[in-house]
């Protein structure tokens, strides 16, 4: 279904070009043309409605409850894409935007992070300043292509914690180019659309993210205007990421449902092709259980920067951790005698340390993830079990 949407978004491009080939128009005429005549809202609203196809995808729930969540997963992601392709898409003129919080989720969005985007471009070059502060880890990647384009967006440049250099303060500058510039530089490539920064908490209460501020270096003090090509482009690629994301993750989590209640490693080359971090390793998968049930998963962590496990529904978002204990880190786990983890997953609380709340689910997506392994460290694999909430012992 996603391969056929971009079929049909490419056929639609392609007699726009002849189109104007013909006419001997410019394609700022053309965009002038589809604003006054509501043709680019009118199609904005059709494209958004093959959206739709992640709630009937192979193996979606079609239970009320999960379908509304489903429904409510896409108007977050409408709501998501038009602030960042419309209201802040000036690639001259761009800000550090939250995309994904607390109420847009996508992805396995993680709780341990605070996520900042910003659209840009390669033929551009800006400058970051901020202040460290206290935050655990802070990464800064570009990313090239578009978010459920097809080809996915692959990775471009990344700078990170360690290589970070601060000034006494904790201030720095990063650079952002083709070439190499300053003693902190961020690469972009033509293709280069999309600025993200992750930061990652270990003790949420307790840390300060830091202040971050991007500029373009050449100068601009004020937005573009708005203009109809803007707006007509802005509303195209809106509709490209809420009709392409849900459906990727929807084929993610039907393929999830092949070892349910297991943790196998996930591929690193699909996640780096969805903007994930390629020194993080993934597990993903599927979990299922009856109320009177707990999937029970353990391991002894391997030497890594930090680690984390998360619970989520069917389309992928994070449960609410604003609220529930959905999530558990290095920080936040208590370790067994010997230094192993237990992580106990179900309805009710049957009174063990590092337990994860359904929060009323029945089944839904997970992930572990081991950050940045250290000393050569290999990944370790979960072990998983079902078992009755009663046979549980401490």
């Amino acid at each position: 279904m996603g391969k056929f949407i971009f079929k049909i978004f490419g056929i639609i491009k392609w007699f726009r070009l002849s189109w104007l080939r013909l006419t001997g128009k410019t394609e700022a005429d053309m965009h002038a043309q589809r604003i006054v005549s509501g043709k680019a809202w009118s199609e904005f609203c059709d494209h958004l409605k093959t959206a739709g196809a992640a709630l009937v995808y192979p193996g979606a729930p079609v239970d009320p409850f999960q379908q509304a969540e489903g429904v409510r997963y896409l108007s977050r992601l409408t709501r998501a894409a038009l602030e960042a392709y419309v209201e802040y898409g000036d690639v001259e003129f761009p800000e550090l935007r939250r995309m994904v919080h607390e109420t847009v989720k996508l992805g396995a969005d993680n709780p341990d992070n605070y996520y900042q985007n910003a659209q840009i471009s390669g033929a551009q070059e800006y400058r970051i300043t901020g202040k460290r502060n206290t935050i655990n880890y802070i990464g800064f990647f570009t990313q090239n292509g578009v978010y459920g384009e097809p080809g996915g967006m692959s990775p471009c440049g990344i700078l990170e914690n360690n290589d970070l250099q601060l000034e006494t303060d904790g201030s720095f500058e990063i650079i952002l180019s083709k070439t190499k510039k300053g003693k902190n530089w961020l690469k972009l490539e033509d293709r280069t659309s999309l600025l993200i920064v992750r930061q990652t908490f270990l003790d949420r209460e307790h840390e300060m993210i830091a202040s971050l501020k991007i500029e373009n270096l050449n100068g601009k003090k004020y937005p573009n205007e708005v203009t109809p090509e803007k707006i007509d482009k802005g509303l195209q690629t809106a509709a490209l990421f809420v009709a392409g994301a849900p459906v990727l993750f929807a084929r993610w989590a039907n393929g999830f449902q092949k070892h349910p209640n297991k943790l196998p490693r996930f591929s690193p080359a699909i996640s780096n092709a969805a903007g994930g971090d390629a020194n993080i390793v993934y597990y993903h998968s599927y979990w299922k259980l009856k109320p009177n049930e707990a999937l029970v998963i353990t391991f002894t962590p391997p030497d890594c920067e930090t680690w984390n496990f998360q619970l989520n529904n069917y389309w992928m978002e994070s449960l609410d951790y604003r609220y529930f204990p959905i999530c558990v880190n290095k920080h936040s786990a208590t370790k067994e005698n010997d230094g192993s983890i237990r992580i106990i997953v179900s309805k009710t609380n049957p009174g063990f340390s590092n337990w994860i709340d359904t929060c009323n689910h029945f089944e839904g997506t997970m992930c572990l993830r081991w950050y940045r392994l250290r000393n050569g460290a290999e990944p370790i694999d979960p072990l998983c079990t079902v078992s009755e909430l009663s046979e549980l012992k401490k």
